[in-house]
């Protein structure tokens, strides 16, 4: 019997009514306490099926997606993942590895993880990095409360930029309201930092300031030096939130003057998901107690052989919850071994080229459809990187709507803005994707 693709034992009958007489309870009810208003007393009414029954219902009901190319971004991005990832990543000492607590049998998966945190120290310029954050938008979180429990002024606000995705705000607003923080987001300025405006609304009363680039439109910010300098003289945090493609063509984060660097990591190492990922978390030094999660640390063995460990867990299952910096208890270990396995086999030019192809691409496919009769692109007149944004005259939602018709999926973001976004996944049908808004257009 197996459950999840891993070997599973059940326990026979006479298993369970020997366990439960060992400890005096008379069945397995009596070892939960379930509060009686959210007990459910009903059936699930699920039929039994057969393993090829299963697959044959989910296939008929995966083929009534529909068959689309997506030029789809907005914080989910697609890269192709090179197959080795899968070969690699898929071997069971890797799947069936749980967190690895014991590193006297899980030194290669231990190595593995420190790898990852080291590339993105290097890509960061920072010097802690960990691998246990769920998504950027739970990374962002415990940005704000990592800030809360430093508050090295007297204050309550985390700002973020007007142009944030709701999910994500949403998200940090759950972290905010526990840490006693309140969101409050500051102006843009042609989709970038309105510096002035956020000059303006400094003070004292700010504990961090959330910057992203590329922003959610992607566009590449400048002046971020700048945001640094206000963040420093007001003594707040300057949380920076990038991917690690990005990063390898941006400047370093920690030449800015950040002190957290949150984002998608996943956007090596794995298809789109929309939903499930990893978050990129690295921070100073100086804060290294502070941060949530694990670091794998390299020592020497008792022979003076290299090992590796978990040395640091400051998660509420090890140490006393009041203590623990956060209750984050997933294991992204897997998710983190294939965006390393994807980085490496990049390496540093590959990495850079792919980041240049994501500028290059976004200035092509925009230009061309500035070219059309009834669309401006992109929006911001600025660098951007993998998406921007598109005015259409007649309303983005039927724009939207016969580019569907036409096979391709693209996002609606008010009245009369579309959001296009192009990868190396989607690049060969950039001039389908043309011509489709060419023939919508008439």
């Amino acid at each position: 019997m197996t459950t999840g693709g891993t070997p599973f034992a059940p326990h026979t009958d006479a298993d369970v009514e020997a366990m439960l007489e060992e400890i005096g309870a008379g069945d397995e009810s009596e070892l939960f306490d379930i509060p009686e208003e959210v007990a459910f007393e009903g059936k699930l009414d699920i039929e039994a099926r057969d393993e090829p029954a299963v697959k044959s219902d989910v296939s008929r009901m995966f083929a009534r997606n529909d068959d689309l190319t997506e030029f789809l971004g907005r914080g989910h991005y697609s890269h192709y993942v090179p197959s080795l990832v899968d070969h690699l990543s898929m071997r069971a000492e890797f799947l069936t590895s749980y967190t690895q607590y014991q590193p006297e049998i899980t030194q290669g998966f231990l190595q593995v993880l420190f790898e990852y945190q080291s590339m993105i120290v290097e890509l960061t310029g920072l010097e802690v990095a960990n691998c246990s954050m769920y998504d950027g938008a739970s990374a962002l979180g415990e940005a704000a409360t990592l800030a809360s429990r430093l508050r090295r002024v007297s204050g309550d606000t985390m700002l973020v930029p007007t142009h944030l995705r709701d999910g994500k705000q949403s998200v940090l607003e759950n972290y905010c309201d526990g840490a006693g923080l309140v969101v409050e987001t500051y102006s843009m300025d042609d989709g970038a930092v309105d510096v002035g405006a956020l000059e303006d609304r400094m003070d004292d009363d700010v504990v961090a300031v959330y910057v992203e680039n590329p922003t959610v439109r992607g566009v590449i910010q400048e002046e971020l030096g700048a945001v640094g300098n206000l963040a420093d003289e007001h003594d707040a945090l300057f949380v920076y939130g990038t991917d690690p493609v990005a990063l390898a063509l941006l400047e370093q984060p920690a030449e800015l003057g950040v002190d957290v660097v949150v984002g998608e990591a996943d956007t090596l190492g794995l298809p789109t998901s929309f939903g499930m990922g990893l978050g990129l978390f690295a921070t100073k030094e100086e804060y290294l107690r502070q941060v949530p999660g694990r670091l794998v640390g390299a020592s020497d063995d008792d022979a003076g052989n290299r090992a590796y460990t978990l040395t640091l867990q400051t998660r509420e299952q090890h140490i006393r919850k009041e203590r623990a910096t956060s209750n984050i208890c997933t294991n992204q270990a897997w998710v983190a071994l294939r965006t390393a396995m994807h980085a490496a086999l990049l390496g540093p030019t590959g990495l850079v080229d792919l980041a240049t192809d994501a500028v290059e691409n976004a200035s092509e496919l925009s230009g061309r459809i500035d070219e059309l009769s009834g669309f401006r692109a992109p929006v911001h007149d600025r660098h951007h990187f993998r998406e921007f944004l598109v005015r259409s005259d007649q309303p983005a939602a039927a724009i939207a709507g016969d580019l569907e018709t036409e096979g391709y999926a693209v996002h609606v973001v008010d009245d009369h803005l579309l959001q296009v976004c192009v990868t190396d996944t989607n690049e060969a049908a950039m001039d389908d994707l043309v011509a489709a808004f060419e023939e919508v257009a008439r």
